[in-house]
C-alpha cells in the first residue's frame, strides 16, 4: 500500500496513542474520500492491496488506518482490558480524535469490515451529519451463538498452532491485537451486546453486504440493518464467507463503486 504514510498522535484512555495511517491518491482532491475500518484482527497491512484496487477502479481517495492495539499503532497495554462498550468507544472517541488529529474536515464514506463495520455504523448513528455514506461488510449488530463458537475456535488455534506467527506479520504486538479482540468477544456479559436500537438515527445511504457462507454471522445481521435504516441496500453474496473483500473482491469492488457513484453529492 502506498501514496503517503503517516502517524497521528491522539489522547485516549488518559495517554498518548499513535495511529498509523496511509492515504491513497490524495491528489484526487475532488473525489469522494473512503475511510477503511478493519476487522477485529485487522490492520493497515492486513487489507493488503484491496483499498488501492477499490480506489483505483472508482477514481476515489482512500484513508486506511490501524486502530489502537493493532498493526503499527500503539499496542494495548498488557493490563488494559476492553469492556462491552469497546466498539462504542472506538466510534465515539477514537474516530473523532483521529479525524481531528489529521485535520479531516469533510464528510467521508466509511468502508468497514466485521468489527470495523459495526464501528462505522455506531459512528454514523452518533454523528449522522459527519458521514457521506456507509459500505459495511459482514457487520455485527448483535451477538450470535455461531460467532462466539468460531471465536472460541480461534482462541484454541492461537494457543495450539502457528496462528500467532501468521498474524505477527500484520501487528507489532500480536498478543495485543489477538487477546484484546478475543477476550471481550468471549466475555459472558458481551453476549448481551446489541446495537439495533441505535441504528435508527443513521441518515446517510448504506450498502450492507455479507457472504451467504459467513462463518461468523447469519444474514439476520444485514437484514436487521435494513429493517431499521430504510435507505439500506443489501447484497447477499453466494460462495462467500466472512470477508467479501477477500472471498469475492471483484464483486465487492463493483458493488461499492456503483453505490458510491450513484449516491455521491454533486
Amino acid at each position: 500500500m502506498s501514496s503517503g504514510t503517516g502517524f497521528a498522535a491522539i489522547r485516549w484512555r488518559g495517554k498518548e496513542v499513535g495511529i498509523e495511517y496511509v492515504r491513497i491518491a490524495p491528489e484526487r482532491t475532488d473525489a469522494p474520500l473512503v475511510v477503511f475500518l478493519h476487522e477485529g484482527l485487522g490492520s493497515v497491512a492486513m487489507w493488503k492491496d484491496f483499498p488501492e484496487r477499490l480506489c483505483e477502479a472508482g477514481g476515489l481517495r482512500g484513508l486506511v488506518f490501524s486502530r489502537p492495539g493493532y498493526g503499527r499503532s500503539t499496542p494495548r497495554a498488557a493490563d488494559e482490558v476492553w469492556d462491552v462498550d469497546f466498539m462504542h468507544r472506538q466510534a465515539h472517541e477514537v474516530l473523532p480524535a483521529f479525524f481531528g488529529a489529521i485535520g479531516l474536515a469533510e464528510k467521508p464514506w466509511l468502508f468497514g469490515h466485521s468489527d470495523g463495520a459495526s464501528i462505522a455504523l455506531l459512528y454514523a448513528a452518533r454523528f449522522p451529519e459527519r458521514v457521506a455514506g456507509l459500505v459495511v461488510l459482514a457487520p455485527h449488530i448483535f451477538v450470535e451463538d455461531m460467532t462466539v463458537a468460531n471465536i472460541e475456535e480461534a482462541r484454541k488455534a492461537y494457543v495450539s498452532t502457528d496462528l500467532p506467527q501468521k498474524l505477527g506479520r500484520y501487528h507489532d504486538d500480536v498478543d495485543s491485537a489477538f487477546w484484546g479482540w478475543n477476550r471481550i468477544w468471549l466475555h459472558p456479559p458481551f453476549r448481551q451486546w446489541n446495537i439495533e436500537a441505535e441504528l435508527g438515527t443513521i441518515r446517510c445511504p448504506v450498502l450492507a453486504m455479507q457472504g451467504m457462507d459467513d462463518e461468523y454471522g447469519t444474514l439476520a445481521q444485514i437484514r436487521g440493518i435494513a429493517a431499521r435504516v430504510p435507505q439500506t441496500e443489501l447484497l447477499e453474496i453466494p460462495n462467500c464467507g466472512h470477508s467479501p473483500h477477500r472471498d469475492q473482491p471483484e464483486q465487492a469492488i463493483v458493488a461499492a463503486i456503483s453505490f458510491i457513484n450513484t449516491r455521491r453529492l454533486p
